[in-house]
């Protein structure tokens, strides 16, 4: 039996939902397919937001020969085979799913075809493609970001759901709807599971949809409902949150489900990295170093053997000294800086490179802390219109006290340390 999120995947732009900022009316990316010269390009976001559907929405408007590989089933065999027969064809668009689990071997072997257009590459990605795509294939494509689909879509395809049945000839009333919202999260694909489940365990006759059926449904088959048995963004969180709230047998645990429920190895790594720094900073600043060595292990070493790496990495930042100091101080300083815009650079801090710039003042007056006792001396180094602005806040925790202290006999009383 065909699902339902397969029966009402759209064959159009014009029945495309959402993404309107990349295929609605005068968008770039439906601009460019309307002329009917695409770039390679790598859509990137969630799950369940349109990705291989807008890749095969693509191919069909613009009649183009097309083939789809996943990056966890395929290698660089059957990527040769697809170019091998791209070679035969006209206008041969590539969809690789998932191309972040794509060794760097096999995204060596995509360069020569998509740099020669022997094939038009459209990838797929849930990660961040900076890391997870070489930068020689990166400099090769269009990143397109596509965003969770938001309560006004979720409600259109709430209502293509409920039109199919219609046809179908069974009546299907929503009366509410906030359920189904949260489990799916912002994935459409999450959003007609469910709501397929929901008819199909309700008796024959007119379905009236309420949180309270959805719920016991879905709880009732949450096996069948994501087919890994893992709730891959609550788990994640909850680990993040175990780590963050120091507990080490909490955040261990969130670790052996994902480890027991195929998740990435990289990327459970490339969360700890993060939070080595958002939740620990300069408060223990072993700590991302530990991460960082944790992450290049785990890229080396792959399953079952890096459960060990992973495992002593999360209760050493469990149990680390917290501070999120640093993490709030880019934030305030990216606000600051989106509200002032650019700023001039104060003269006696510019560099003068040239005579005539040495003439015109830059550098002028500028004082080598190295030529001071204890290598300071007071001066400043922020736009006139931000003097005193402080940023950084030091956490309370003895290493940012001592911190704290250094800054206060440096800047006395300027910046309130």
């Amino acid at each position: 039996m065909t699902p339902l999120a397969e029966i009402l995947r759209p064959t159009s732009l014009d029945n495309y939902i959402g993404q309107q900022h990349l295929v609605g009316p005068g968008a770039v990316l439906r601009t460019l397919i309307e002329s009917g010269r695409i770039p390679s390009m790598i859509f990137w976001g969630a799950p369940g937001i349109g990705k291989t559907t807008l890749a095969t929405v693509i191919s069909q408007t613009l009649n183009r020969p097309f083939h789809t590989l996943s990056a966890i089933s395929s290698g660089v065999k059957e990527v040769r085979e697809v170019i091998e027969q791209a070679k035969t064809e006209e206008g041969t668009i590539l969809f690789i799913d998932e191309i972040h689990r794509f060794s760097k071997s096999q995204q060596d072997s995509l360069l020569g075809a998509v740099e020669r257009g022997i094939v038009t590459l459209i990838g797929a990605t849930t990660e961040n493609p900076s890391f997870e795509v070489i930068s020689a294939l990166l400099s090769r494509c269009q990143v397109y970001t596509l965003k969770e689909f938001g309560p006004d879509e979720m409600r259109q395809l709430i209502a293509r759901a409920q039109q199919h049945y219609a046809q179908e000839g069974r009546q299907v009333d929503f009366q509410e709807v906030e359920a189904l919202f949260r489990i799916s999260g912002g994935d459409a694909r999450k959003l007609l599971n469910a709501i397929e489940l929901v008819v199909n365990n309700a008796p024959q006759g007119p379905v009236t949809v309420t949180n309270a059926l959805t719920t016991q449904v879905i709880q009732q088959n949450l096996a069948y409902y994501d087919k890994q048995g893992e709730m891959h963004y609550d788990i994640i969180s909850a680990f993040i949150k175990s780590m963050r709230g120091s507990d080490p047998n909490a955040a261990v645990y969130w670790l052996a489900r994902m480890i027991e429920g195929g998740e990435d190895p990289v990327f459970i790594a490339r969360r700890m990295l993060i939070f080595a720094s958002e939740d620990i900073g300069n408060s223990n600043p072993n700590a991302l170093l530990l991460a960082n060595a944790c992450f290049d292990a785990v890229s080396k070493i792959g399953y079952p053997e890096c459960r060990i790496t992973l495992s002593q990495c999360c209760v050493y930042l469990a149990t680390s000294v917290k501070s999120n100091s640093t993490y709030m101080a880019i934030n305030n300083a990216l606000q600051l800086v989106r509200q002032t815009g650019d700023l001039p650079v104060p003269m006696h801090i510019r560099n003068a490179p040239t005579k005539l710039m040495k003439q015109m003042g830059y550098g002028d007056g500028y004082k080598y802390a190295h030529d001071y006792q204890g290598n300071f001396v007071d001066q400043e180094f922020l736009p006139d219109a931000l003097r005193g602005v402080k940023f950084y806040e030091p956490g309370q925790n003895p290493r940012e006290e001592e911190t704290r202290r250094t800054l206060r006999a440096h800047w006395q009383t300027k910046y309130n340390y």
